[in-house]
């Protein structure tokens, strides 16, 4: 695959999956535009979610059905439809709507990332998965950033006004650039989604989605709780000053964009477990907020390395493993990492609330030590598995 091609693929993944994320730095201001009580602003953020969610069930598998440049092309304009309705919003439930639809076809980010590793050649498909997937990193910290600059600038509406030009500008690119993908088989909708319920009996992806499902909730636990520790004493940060610790786990996630490289080379399960360790372990940096902004960022940037080289390892096996429903097993593998999410971001809060920001760190250094036990658990299970194999 060519490196336009890859680059182009990984834009698509970034700027589909801020739609998901970009409220977040401007909640307050469109709380203030709309009338929204603070207690109300949550559902700002989950509706997206939700729609996510639904998407990546009922959505994602169309992947293994219909030529996905075309579908591609066809959610990224549907998700533009969602942000314009965002934009023009004078209601809560109005810009409730146009978020829940955004982030229903947001979930082209996973037919996105199998299209990439089907068109890649075999050795080259890890390196290919490291850089695309990069894109996702880069659309949920690069989110805020945009959000805040452009908010600052023109307001809150500004911000998906500009992501619906940008998916639309995508699209046509898409249909332009990429090659067709015929579908041979005559597969029913019925069919791909019953397919996708029996992926859960099978221990290999059921031992990488449990894997992500940890591997997000630490992330969460991170990006939803660190910003209460930095607005408090003794550092009183404001929120640009608070979201400029995304630029350190932009950095440590795309270093991990090599992750796939090391995949092509084989490596894919002492790469897993290696950043399990370190995911552990950056916890320990993240926990001192109280004291020290310096080990706050190397937490920040060793947790994102771990998080994507994880992440990237798991999508290499796995496209490897099911080449042939790519798609829905990608889908597949992402409603863990979606509800991941939500329990650290959900959990986080409250245990700030109850112990401080050192309870938080050990709820997420535990989620990374139950996603060690995972991993280690399967390669046991694996290394007798092959013994019982006849020679």
């Amino acid at each position: 695959m060519t490196v336009g091609r890859r680059l182009l693929l990984a834009t698509v993944c970034a700027v589909a999956v801020a739609t998901v994320y970009v409220a977040q730095p401007v909640l307050a201001q469109i709380g203030r535009d709309l009338g929204v009580p603070e207690a109300a602003l949550g559902w700002i953020v989950t509706a997206g979610q939700v729609g996510y969610l639904v998407g990546l069930a009922f959505l994602v598998p169309l992947g293994d059905m219909l030529d996905r440049r075309k579908l591609i092309a066809g959610h990224l304009l549907l998700a533009a439809v969602g942000m314009l309705l965002a934009a023009v919003a004078a209601q809560l439930w109005f810009l409730l709507a146009g978020l829940a639809v955004a982030g229903l076809f947001a979930v082209v980010v996973q037919t996105t990332v199998a299209f990439a590793a089907d068109l890649s050649p075999v050795a080259e498909r890890g390196r290919t998965l490291g850089i695309v997937t990069s894109g996702v990193i880069t659309g949920i910290l690069g989110a805020r950033v945009l959000a805040g600059g452009l908010a600052g600038l023109w307001g809150w509406r500004s911000v998906y006004v500009a992501l619906a030009l940008l998916l639309v500008v995508l699209a046509l690119l898409v249909l332009k650039l990429l090659p067709a993908d015929p579908r041979s088989a005559h597969a029913t909708y019925g069919g791909v989604l019953l397919s996708l319920v029996r992926l859960f009996r099978e221990r290999l992806f059921l031992s990488r989605g449990l894997l992500a499902f940890f591997l997000f909730a630490s992330f969460g636990t991170l990006w939803s709780g660190l910003a209460l520790p930095l607005a408090a004493e003794p550092w009183h940060l404001s929120p640009a000053q608070i979201g400029l610790f995304g630029v350190a786990g932009l950095a440590g996630a795309l270093g991990a964009a090599r992750a796939g490289t090391w995949a092509d080379a084989g490596h894919t399960n002492l790469v897993t477990g290696g950043a399990l360790a370190l995911l552990a372990v950056s916890w320990w940096a993240s926990g001192q907020a109280s004291w020290s902004l310096w080990l706050v960022v190397a937490g920040v940037l060793v947790l994102d390395f771990a998080v994507q080289a994880v992440h990237v390892s798991s999508q290499h096996v796995l496209t490897a493993a099911y080449a042939h429903r790519t798609s829905s097993v990608i889908g597949g593998y992402m409603l863990f990492y979606s509800l991941g999410s939500a329990l650290g971001a959900t959990a986080t809060t409250a245990v700030y609330s109850a112990v401080g920001w050192a309870g938080s760190a050990i709820l997420g250094a535990a989620f990374a030590v139950c996603g060690l036990v995972v991993w280690a658990v399967n390669q046991r299970v694996a290394a007798r598995l092959r013994q019982d194999v006849p020679a």
